[in-house]
């Protein structure tokens, strides 16, 4: 493995990109590796000017090759406890420790790399590299270079999503659906709570319809086998509302979320929702006209279910050469903004663990690493022969 990657990486997890806060820095120095190269490099920026997704390609300007799709946001570390500093790269015998280092700047490291050997390459067909910013909030930014990607006549064969999944090929994921139920009530004096309609108690109601309707997902729901949930999930994360012990609140917020399986239809599981939410506040309207449950939607994104007899599958299964069997996992990605927005079939597969992400001493294995490469060097030997051919 070069030693490049290790001081790609270096760079990279110096950048403090977390979410919503700027990558510009970080994209200047991706730029100044690959441009010289002759690599072309293209910028879609947030429109307040502050973010940017970034995609480059090297290669003949034909159908067909490969996209190489990775964030460069990262989480906060405010309020965990590292043991050096998360924005310098550390390293022991086995293991390089950063915020980012496996989701997902070490996968980006090797991308990079990969990029820049490219170069030196005569590609029969292109190999793409996309980073994005604001994955880890939603995959929000992701969606605007899509857009602009669908509208170009040349098509991608493929896209790989270098997300950690310890170098095993995965196949899918949960789509995700955030929202927010906006209790309304009247406010009054606590000794005379009777009188007035408090927003928490119908908050209450309502949590406990979404735990009935999880419960009949579960029992009764589209299943999945090959996730360690194999089924549609709700789950209620956030609860605000009262301003003090003696007032009776008229406000309350729930923030909620929906993680589908592909067999469900997450639009049919929230029109449920909506109409336990009217039933809830219906039998007070008589005295308070203006009780209610509102669901708003704060974001989302499609699941992920690339066929398992997708020829895309056995093209990597065969670079990768593992001979394990597929995977699906657990969290979510961009895969099924790519797979829905280009019409490609798309595939998660980067170095590490997730289960070493989003927390303290965050770290990947130099293995993984390494592994990574190794793949990533087949895969540019498979584009020099001029394949992959198509979208197919």
């Amino acid at each position: 493995m070069s030693p490049e990657i290790r001081d790609i990486l270096s760079r990279l997890i110096a950048f403090p990109t977390v979410s919503l806060q700027s990558n510009l820095a970080l994209l200047d120095y991706v730029e100044s590796l690959l441009v010289p190269l002759g690599i072309t490099v293209r910028r879609f920026a947030h429109p307040d000017g502050t973010r940017a997704n970034l995609w480059a390609t090297v290669g003949p300007e034909v159908d067909g090759g490969v996209v190489l799709s990775g964030h460069s946001d990262v989480v906060p570390v405010t309020g965990q406890r590292w043991t050096s500093d998360p924005f310098v790269l550390r390293e022991d015998a086995w293991r390089w420790f950063g915020r980012g280092a496996v989701d997902m700047k070490g996968f980006v490291a090797v991308a990079i790399h990969t990029m820049m050997q490219a170069a030196k390459r005569d590609l029969q067909r292109p190999l793409h590299l996309a980073l994005s910013y604001d994955e880890e909030v939603g995959c929000l930014g992701v969606r605007g270079m899509i857009d602009s990607l669908a509208r170009e006549p040349l098509r991608p064969a493929f896209c790989i999503v270098g997300e950690p999944t310890g170098m095993r090929l995965a196949t899918g994921h949960k789509g995700k659906t955030a929202l927010r139920a906006c209790c309304t009530g009247r406010a009054g004096h606590s000794a005379l709570a009777p009188d007035a309609l408090n927003a928490l108690h119908l908050g209450a109601a309502f949590v406990q319809q979404l735990q009935v309707r999880q419960a009949e997902l579960a029992s009764r729901g589209a299943r999945d086998a090959a996730y360690s949930v194999p089924y549609t999930t709700i789950h209620a994360g956030l609860m605000r509302g009262g301003e003090a012990l003696n007032i009776v609140p008229a406000s309350c917020e729930i923030d909620f979320e929906i993680r589908n399986i592909a067999a469900d239809d997450p639009h049919a599981i929230l029109a449920t929702i909506v109409e336990d939410a009217d039933a809830i506040a219906m039998p007070y309207r008589d005295r308070f006209a203006e009780a209610a449950i509102r669901i708003d939607t704060l974001s989302g994104y499609p699941g992920l279910d690339t066929p398992i007899d997708s020829p895309t599958i056995a093209c990597v299964s065969a670079l990768l050469g593992t001979g394990l069997p597929t995977i699906k996992v657990a969290y979510g990605t961009e895969g099924g903004l790519f797979a829905k927005g280009l019409d490609i079939p798309t595939l998660i597969c980067g170095p590490g663990d997730m289960d070493q992400g989003h927390k303290p001493d965050e770290f990947v294995a130099i293995s993984q690493i390494e592994a990574c490469f190794h793949f990533q060097m087949r895969l540019l030997g498979l584009l020099e022969k001029g394949g992959p051919l198509s979208a197919e």
